[in-house]
């Protein structure tokens, strides 16, 4: 049921109670809901830290935001205002506000038809009471927005915090009442936009481009996941959002480009857990003339100086470990970190030697599984946990990495890296396969993979290899998980508190008595 349509009976006593005070408001001819402009001239923060005591004139201000709390005593109020920065005290005086013979804008308006949650502009000068408080003394008070539904309060008795809004599920599907009243909340996503800016800076600096790429894909290529899919009507075609945006980035340094790179949106239709989510941020860099050696020394310094740029050190605390960006990072071969941590060699072995590896180990596997899945389940499952502080896991088996360049001095391995930080993957990055006939080989191998039943393999790209026959330049490209890169520098262990509207299961819709009640007799 619309909220228009909402009748008294599925409404709070504190929901009811507002909307009279709505119509009250109208009645008295004040807009609850004003369309004009509200002229903001300070903010919270730069009030706070301009403020100067004993300078003449006083400072006039006029600020705009939501009644976080008030203290109504008789002729004079205190309220707390917040706006995007933080939380000012306002104090209210009847016969300031109200200087001719007429105090119902204190008596009525202010006192009985606004609530905690009300936006309202506040004109008046900056002064601190005799308890230190900077504070605003307002002179007018206008409405700007009637909030009709009340906010959870948090209580705070002793330093501790009752009744707070701290149910994940709640917080996740109202965000808008999440960033109102826990304000940490908001931190976490202007540090998200910082470390954002910093890498666009760093790769600026170097005189790289950065561009778009389709989002919606004829063959979902540049990674091994299960894409989304749907249908263009006018075209008749079945299209996929994308995995990955590599094979794009990749077209445009076969044309010319020397360094590109795209913040992109990404689509894999997997399992959710607390690192994963079905639509992601990565970034994905592309630098001709260049190998994995050159990228790892790129990378290491790319995220020592964002550490920098946003934390002010290279270190940080992530549940019960410190995490230390500073360059240079570990780097170990993939086959000496599961020999080092299992005794078993890698090197040589078929399939049913893995498959054989796996089973005494009781690692997960399926029939499907070429040797290069069952090496990753291996990995996965041994060696990623381990890996707390930043290290390169490198040179990778070439069944695990259809898109990238053999090894220079071993034709088993390729030149590829993933970064792995707090056991998990954060960056992975090669030297870009530019053989057309290997590619097409390589593509080949996956198809056979999905015969098999891998619902992950790579399907043939044949504008791709069309684009690698018209010669594309030794190229090194690097993706990185924007949003894991994000829970690292702001200590979270969730990926669902570093996105605003994290991906849930619906609501479930409650009906309301009388209507459970009709359902009921229509039963019998």
């Amino acid at each position: 049921m619309e909220l228009t349509e909402k009748t008294n009976h599925e409404l709070s006593e504190q929901e009811i109670v507002r909307r009279n005070s709505m119509k009250a408001l109208r009645e008295r001819g004040i807009e609850p809901y004003p369309a004009a402009e509200y002229p903001v001239t300070g903010h919270t923060l730069e009030i706070k830290e301009n403020f100067k005591d004993g300078e003449e004139p006083l400072r006039e201000v006029s600020v705009a935001g939501r009644i976080m709390s008030r203290r109504i005593m008789g002729k004079a109020s205190f309220m707390e205002l917040q706006d995007a920065d933080g939380r000012i005290q306002v104090y209210v005086s009847r016969d300031d506000i109200c200087p001719g013979e007429d105090k119902d804008i204190y008596n009525v308006v202010f006192k009985k038809l606004l609530d905690i949650g009300d936006f309202i502009g506040v004109k008046g000068y900056v002064f601190r009471t005799q308890m230190g408080e900077i504070t605003i003394h307002a002179k007018e008070i206008t409405v700007l927005s009637k909030s009709l539904r009340p906010l959870p309060i948090v209580k705070m008795k002793d330093g501790k915090a009752y009744d707070s809004f701290s149910d994940p599920e709640l917080r996740y599907r109202q965000r808008y009442v999440d960033l109102v009243v826990n304000p940490g909340i908001r931190d976490i996503f202007l540090k998200r936009t910082r470390i954002f800016n910093s890498m666009r800076e760093f790769f600026n600096s170097h005189g790289y481009t950065e561009v778009e790429t389709p989002i919606l894909q004829a063959i979902p290529g540049g990674a091994s996941a299960r894409p989304f899919v749907t249908h263009h009507n006018a075209l008749d075609i079945p299209l996929y959002l994308r995995i990955a945006d590599e094979l794009y980035l990749k077209r445009l340094i076969v044309g010319g480009f020397e360094g590109v790179y795209e913040f992109s949106k990404n689509f894999r239709n997997e399992g959710m857990d607390r690192t994963h989510n079905p639509e992601f941020t990565c970034m994905e860099i592309y630098v001709a003339y260049k190998d994995y050696i050159w990228m790892m020394n790129f990378t290491e310094r790319m995220l020592e100086k964002i550490c920098l740029d946003v934390n002010g050190t290279t270190k940080v605390q992530v549940g019960e470990n410190e995490i230390d960006f500073k360059a240079p990072f570990r780097r170990i071969t993939m086959t000496d970190a599961i020999k080092e941590q299992t005794g078993f060699d890698i090197t040589g072995k078929s399939e049913d030697e893995l498959r054989a590896f796996c089973r005494e180990h009781d690692i997960e596997t399926d029939p499907c599984m070429g040797k290069g899945k069952l090496i990753d389940e291996i990995f996965g499952e041994t060696c990623e946990g381990k890996c707390i502080q930043p290290t390169f896991i490198i040179d990778y088996p070439i069944e695990m990495s259809p898109l990238t360049k053999r090894h220079r001095n071993n034709p088993e391995l390729t030149e590829r890296f993933e970064l792995m930080v707090n056991g998990k993957e954060l960056a992975n990055a090669y030297s870009e396969l530019n053989d057309p006939i290997d590619q097409y080989g390589r593509f080949l191998e996956q198809m056979r993979l999905a015969d098999k039943g891998d619902d992950e393999a790579m399907i043939i790209d044949a504008d791709f290899i069309r684009a690698l026959e018209y010669g594309m330049p030794p190229t090194s490209g690097m993706g990185i998980g924007m949003d894991r890169l994000v829970m690292l520098l702001t200590g979270q262990t969730t990926i669902q508190e570093v996105l605003l509207f994290p991906q849930m299961r619906p609501e479930k819709k409650q009906q309301n008595k009388e209507d459970q009640e009709a359902a009921e007799e229509t039963k019998k």
